[in-house]
């Protein structure tokens, strides 16, 4: 089973920015980039003009068009479209009076516009004249086409992207992102012949319609170069024609990633789902409060066990860990949390709670469980800086009820500890989440003993995550002076741990090495604890029956794809860096990387062995940091011979690639055999 790591912190940036940028989350603070919120108010006029169109509102789209976009109108080209439109739906109405005023709009309006608009225009004009005598529900008639409701669609797609382009109301970089690599991963799985492990969700999250393309302005139509090699980069990303990536590279007046944004904006999303999708995400991140209640369906998470236990010691409250640590934590002179660069404003805060069962029949235990929830409730006002989810409301026909069929449901282990069983949801989130922060602070120590004692089994079936975290105390000893200590960490936990597992002795190796190293700071700033957290958060939520959310699944296996397609290609992706998927693959771990890829069952993608079979019968190297570095076959083949086969032959640059080097790199004994 392969496995790709994600830089699960860039995603948190992400997608809190997305969040501020489409108004989701009630926040004063400005999203990251400016330009997104200058373009928010744009992207809620393209939606509304969206709406008009696609509901048969032209009186209204128009409208709107001319107070905030006066341009489309002056563009006969768009304008005869709207009005052919029009006229179809003044006659769709059926109505004596709606008739008669078509006539009427047919003379004053469409007609003009059809003598100015373009070369075809009035042959489409005198085309539109059929729908008189043909009825709207003859699907045999010539004019079944205009009558067509998808008409509609097709107009309100081009008005869009003409307006986005225009507005450069281009979607946030998480949207863009997003759709990207879902598509690279469609086009990846069946070109190898994969079943994508994804696609109950991709399947109805990237809709298969995209919008029109945007027409360059006519002054644009006149012959002009562009650089092959971006022609062959836009066209195979965005899956287009050559002619296609041409005519997108003339509206961005020869910009390469202007254009590739107007297409990438072209495809389209379920916003209801993804919306769904971001929130699930944000909860289980803790970014957002949990349980609220929004337009779409709230988290479902597995209910909790029901039934007694002796007492309640083992039920873990969120606040008596946090005071149980705080003292350790500031006692240390290292101070990791400021070296990792957590953001304390999206940490973990609980809502004052009632529903902690009691399952103990002690009066005494109740008074204790008394006294916890009034330790939470007091400190709930210094945590509660999560964010509140408002979700879409500025989009009137959000679509409400999004459900998720899930596969691999996780149950709540049998063997966990009976205090855990008898706590509710909400505060099984909060739990996982205080267990994500100490070890994202580097307190692995505390991490292990609370985990030990909620559920003694959990690091029996997870050794590789102890080992990870003895190695973050381990190191902090070092970083602190503490030899001895570390020795004994070492002596106790982590030899015998890669004693039992082979895996573990290279690492072991490397972390001893830490002893000869004098720079103390080096030992705690390069520590993955951000990824060590997050594979703990994972790994521990599922014990207690809370599900990993359906973005990360999509993230990790679009992200995989992502850098398997691209070494089939032999080439380096130019659009990673635009839409941040660099920074979704960083992954600086030096102490733990080689752990981390020599297990497959913390932050795995299950696309099967299938990828890592054609990887190797490719000869390509599995540094994913360099995949454009050269293969035996691409080092016999020019740039320039890749391009020109790829042109004639209409193939995609693996392919061409393969030719080549059956010809010794001659594109034109290659095109000659082809066409032979």
């Amino acid at each position: 089973m392969d496995s790709w790591p994600v830089n699960w912190e860039a995603l948190d940036a992400l997608i809190i920015d997305f969040a501020k940028s489409e108004n989701l989350i009630e926040d004063s603070s400005p999203p990251s980039s400016p330009s997104l919120t200058s373009s928010y108010h744009s992207r809620l006029i393209i939606r509304q003009i969206r709406r008009s169109l696609e509901v048969g509102n032209i009186d209204a789209a128009i409208d709107i068009l001319r107070v905030h976009a006066p341009f489309v109108l002056e563009d006969h080209r768009l304008l005869f479209r709207l009005q052919k439109l029009k006229f179809i739906e003044l006659l769709r109405k059926g109505t004596r009076d709606d008739r008669i005023f078509a006539i009427d709009y047919l003379r004053k309006s469409l007609a003009p516009c059809a003598l100015n608009a373009y070369p075809e225009a009035y042959e489409e004009f005198k085309h539109v004249l059929l729908a008189f005598i043909y009825d709207k529900d003859d699907q045999t008639s010539p004019v079944a086409n205009e009558w067509a409701e998808k008409r509609r669609y097709e107009i309100a797609g081009l008005v869009s992207s003409v307006l986005r382009a225009h507005f450069h109301a281009y979607n946030p970089i998480f949207s863009m992102a997003l759709r990207y690599l879902m598509s690279i991963h469609k086009v990846f799985c069946f070109r190898q012949g994969i079943v994508s492990p994804i696609s109950y969700l991709t399947e109805r999250l990237l809709l298969e319609e995209r919008d029109f393309p945007a027409l360059p302005p006519e002054s644009l139509y006149e012959a002009q170069v562009f650089d092959e090699v971006d022609i062959q980069a836009l066209a195979h990303a965005v899956e287009l024609t050559r002619q296609g990536a041409i005519d997108s590279l003339r509206f961005a007046k020869g910009d390469l990633f202007q254009a590739f944004q107007n297409e990438i904006c072209r495809m389209r999303l379920n916003d209801a789902m993804l919306d769904e999708l971001v929130r699930e995400y944000c909860v289980y991140r803790g970014i957002v409060e949990p349980g609220m209640q929004t337009s779409s369906e709230p988290l479902k998470v597995n209910p909790p066990e029901s039934g007694c236990c002796s007492s309640l010691d083992s039920s873990i409250d969120v606040d008596h860990i946090t005071a149980k640590h705080s003292n350790s934590e500031t006692s240390a002179t290292t101070d990791l949390s400021s070296m990792q660069g957590i953001d304390v404003e999206l940490r973990f805060a609980s809502e004052p709670t009632n529903n902690l069962e009691d399952c103990s029949p002690s009066g005494s235990h109740q008074s204790e469980s008394s006294s916890l929830l009034r330790n939470r409730s007091k400190g709930a006002g210094e945590r509660s800086k999560r964010k509140r989810w408002r979700g879409r409301h500025d989009d009137l026909d959000f679509i409400s009820g999004v459900h998720f069929n899930r596969d691999g449901k996780q149950e709540v282990s049998t063997t966990i500890s009976k205090g855990v069983e008898c706590t509710s949801a909400e505060d099984k989130y909060e739990i996982v989440l205080q267990m994500k922060e100490l070890a994202s602070r580097g307190m692995a120590a505390e991490v292990v003993e609370e985990i030990s004692t909620l559920d003694p089994d959990f690091f029996v079936q997870n050794p590789v995550l102890l080992f990870q975290l003895k190695q973050v105390e381990f190191l902090k000893l070092v970083g602190l002076g503490d030899h001895s200590g570390a020795l004994r960490v070492a002596c106790s936990h982590l030899g015998p741990l890669a004693a039992r597992d082979p895996n573990l002795l290279k690492p072991l190796k490397e972390t001893l090495l830490s002893l000869l190293r004098p720079n103390e700071e080096a030992l705690v700033t390069g520590l993955p604890l951000h990824a060590l957290a997050t594979s703990l958060q994972v790994a521990f939520g599922k014990r207690l029956g809370i599900e990993e959310p359906q973005l990360m699944r999509i993230m990790r296996a679009t992200l995989h794809t992502h850098s398997e397609w691209f070494k089939l290609q032999m080439c380096k992706d130019r659009f990673e860096s635009l839409l941040r998927i660099d920074s979704l693959k960083e992954n600086n771990t030096p102490v733990l990387t080689s752990l981390a890829t020599s297990k497959s069952n913390i932050d795995s993608c299950s696309l099967g062995s299938s990828q890592a079979t054609i990887s190797s019968t490719n000869g390509v190297s599995d540094d994913s940091s360099s995949p454009n570095q050269a293969s035996s076959q691409d080092a016999i083949c020019d740039e320039n011979a890749i391009l020109k086969v790829m042109e004639f032959l209409a193939l995609p640059r693996a392919d061409a690639i393969h030719l080549l080097a059956q010809y010794n790199g001659n594109a034109e004994t290659v095109i000659q055999q082809i066409f032979a």
